[in-house]
């Protein structure tokens, strides 16, 4: 892919190099095992979904460009591409698995079976647990191939079986084979079963094992074959970015709901399994090549993150106790002091208690009038919502924008905002042709000063209002009560609500209205800057880089001479050490916490600009969204987003540079030996503690 002779990497091949980064993680033996394992359960899910989603888009584009009698090259290219990508690395996945994982927990008196053949100490329990527990909810199914056959459904791993009849007349050979289906009840059973103790090891069994141990007593009277696990991922993309808004929570619910039938994906199943078996599978459920992934024994090893520790914390990884703010244990009142200072908060460096107080001390202050909130992602049982709904019940006017159109938390935002609406909140739903991406809380209270009756405060964030998420995810909050960004954020929420808006934002960087055009301007300035003979400079951190109008704005000021960092935790299609990109180093940083804030640093002639925002530089977020882009102004603050890009740059442990074949270089490897180690997350968490005098 070309434009003015610049180059870009594939925005999913991309991607792929994003998660192998994060399988890597899994290798690193200075990590506790546990935390290794963690990883590896990491990267089977971000697959998962990455088939449900983004593959499923190449093979919508298969079908129309077949229906339409189009040329499909391109997309069964990319296809076939990103299957042996993906094929590659899961041969290292299970060789991680195997070799690396499987040993260091029996060095640790832990036994993960891996076979159906347990010790003969451990068959009277195995062959119980299975009667008792497991062989209720078993429920196989003969395939036939020309006949009406089960579905399989998203997501849930299936054990297919080939039988032959005890007594039969002809000799054995495929063509006499019974085939069957099974699903494992794992939603009603652990997906690993603690077995006894025994000299001082722990045991633990796959329930798959579990059933294939006692496989004959579910098929009396036939004699087993084979048995394999397989998998489906089906698509689970749809789209409702031109909707109106009538009934536009019903049409959502019927298309979540869908989401279950959709168009086979990823086809995956144990690379062991025969030919013979493989083809019929193909036949009776209509399998495509391209759908086909090889795969391992156990197959939906997201499941790891439940993997039994009988050790204790000795093998995960122990993570600090969050930060305290002291501004805020000084004062009880967060908007007391949000009167006299700004306040910026590093999730979850520093605790998201903090930003739960302030909302709940808005919902029960008598002179607080009302409150705003936008809604992207929250918890189950978010302590966000019940604030918002005390609030409600406190008589304050409070107004929730809920994005429906939040991949894969639909059906939770519909189910709190139906809570919220019964305690007389007012919602409204996702806007149409755009989801509103910005994380904004604004509170207005009455005031005694006379010349300023109306006070008002406002949280902008990085992340999603979530305080589960927060104990994980690397985010930055802005707490501030500045009447200028008060007054931009107002105007924000009248283009939320249908109000009329002026739209003439001074402080804040709004997409649909000037967030691009000052960020081409911002770039411009670092030009301009080394063509009058001095420095420029750019330090960019996102999750992801993908929009070419942005990439080609950044390879001209690497032409011209600008130094640019970019920290880019995922998609990243600008190809660095490129002539046109030699000014442009990329870093990618996998750690304990995911790398999610997302920063904007410019030099500014000296002046450093810094912005937080929601959006990275995806055609999504700056054409389809409403992002919103928010400057910190009080120094003290902003030297401490400028202090933590630079140690993130100084990463030398969890960081690396991404090259121009998408490898991911480790910075440990490079480092020379008189230099001193830096783990960010770890110097930026020693950082916050030592500048709040902690």
């Amino acid at each position: 892919m070309k434009n003015c002779g610049y180059t870009y990497f594939k925005r999913d091949i991309s991607w792929l190099s994003f998660n192998y980064r994060v399988l890597l993680e899994a290798k690193d033996e200075r990590l506790p095992i546990y935390e290794r394992i963690k990883f590896l359960s990491i990267y089977s899910s971000n697959l998962e979904e990455f088939y449900k989603i983004r593959v499923s888009g190449y093979h919508s584009s298969l079908l129309e460009s077949i229906k339409r009698d189009e040329s499909v090259e391109e997309a069964l290219q990319t296809i076939i591409e990103i299957n042996r990508e993906v094929t590659a690395q899961e041969k290292e996945y299970y060789a991680i698995f195997n070799e690396r994982i499987l040993p260091e927990l029996r060095r640790n008196g832990i036994i993960l079976y891996q076979t159906d053949a347990v010790e003969p100490f451990h068959r009277t329990y195995v062959e119980k647990y299975f009667n008792e527990e497991v062989f209720p909810y078993l429920q196989p199914m003969i395939i036939l191939k020309d006949d009406i056959h089960s579905f399989i459904q998203d997501g849930r791993i299936y054990q297919v079986v080939s039988l032959l009849k005890k007594k039969r007349k002809k000799p054995a050979d495929s063509s006499s084979y019974t085939y069957a289906i099974m699903k494992i009840p794992y939603t009603r059973l652990p997906r690993f079963v603690e077995l006894p103790s025994c000299g001082g090891n722990h045991y633990i069994l796959f329930i798959d094992d579990l059933i294939k141990a006692n496989m004959p007593s579910v098929f009396p009277g036939y004699e087993i074959v084979d048995c394999y696990s397989i998998k489906i991922s089906r698509d689970a993309d749809f789209s409702l970015e031109n909707e109106d808004q009538k009934d536009i929570a019903e049409r959502i619910l019927r298309k979540v709901r869908r989401r279950k039938i959709g168009a086979v994906t990823r086809f995956q199943y144990d690379r062991d399994m025969p030919d013979y078996f493989l083809k019929y599978l193909c036949e009776a459920y209509e399998i495509e090549e391209e759908e086909l992934l090889p795969s391992g024994r156990y197959l939906n090893l997201a499941d790891l993150m439940k993997l039994p520790n009988p050790v204790g914390d000795s093998l995960r990884q122990t993570l600090p106790q969050p930060l305290r703010v002291p501004e805020l244990e000084a004062n009880n009142s967060v908007l007391r002091v949000l009167r006299r200072q700004d306040l910026l908060l590093h999730f979850p460096y520093q605790s998201f208690d903090y930003l739960l107080r302030f909302l709940l001390q808005a919902a029960f202050d008598p002179k607080v009038l009302e409150i705003k909130v936008t809604q992207y992602r929250v918890a189950e049982n978010s302590a966000v919502i019940n604030s918002l709904i005390s609030a409600a019940k406190n008589g304050k006017r409070v107004t929730v924008f809920v994005e429906l159109k939040a991949r894969f938390d639909e059906e939770n935002n519909y189910l709190s905002s139906e809570l919220m609406q019964q305690a007389g909140v007012k919602i409204i739903y996702s806007l149409p042709g755009l989801k509103v991406h910005a994380k904004l809380a604004y509170v207005r209270k009455r005031s005694n000063d006379p010349d300023d009756p109306i006070k008002g405060y406002a949280y902008l964030g990085t992340g999603n209002f979530n305080e589960k998420t927060a104990r994980i995810y690397s985010d930055k909050g802005l707490l501030t009560s500045n009447k200028e960004i008060i007054r931009d954020i107002d105007e924000v929420f009248r283009v939320l609500e249908g109000k009329p808006y002026m739209h003439d934002f001074k402080h804040l960087l709004v997409t649909q209205f000037n967030m691009l055009p000052a960020i081409h301007q911002m770039i411009e300035q670092e030009i301009a800057h080394v063509e009058q003979g001095r420095e420029g400079y750019i330090i960019l951190k996102m999750n992801s880089l993908e929009d070419k109008g942005m990439i080609d704005a950044l390879y001209r000021a690497s032409e011209a001479g600008v130094k640019i960092d970019l920290i880019i935790r995922g998609i990243c299609c600008l190809v660095p050490n490129q002539p046109y990109s030699r000014n442009i180093r990329v870093t990618r940083i996998v750690d304990a916490y995911l790398e999610h804030a997302r920063v904007w640093y410019f030099l500014s002639g000296g002046k450093e600009t810094t912005y937080l925002t929601s959006a990275d530089w995806m055609a999504r977020n700056l054409h389809r969204r409403i992002e919103v882009a928010f400057p910190v102004y009080a120094e003290p603050l902003k030297r401490q987003i400028i202090d933590i890009l630079k140690i993130q740059l100084e990463d030398n442990q969890s960081a690396v540079w991404v090259d121009e074949q998408l490898n991911n270089v480790f910075k440990r490897e490079l480092a020379s030996p008189d230099e001193l180690p830096v783990r960010a997350q770890q110097a930026i968490y020693d950082y916050l503690k030592k500048s709040t005098g902690q």
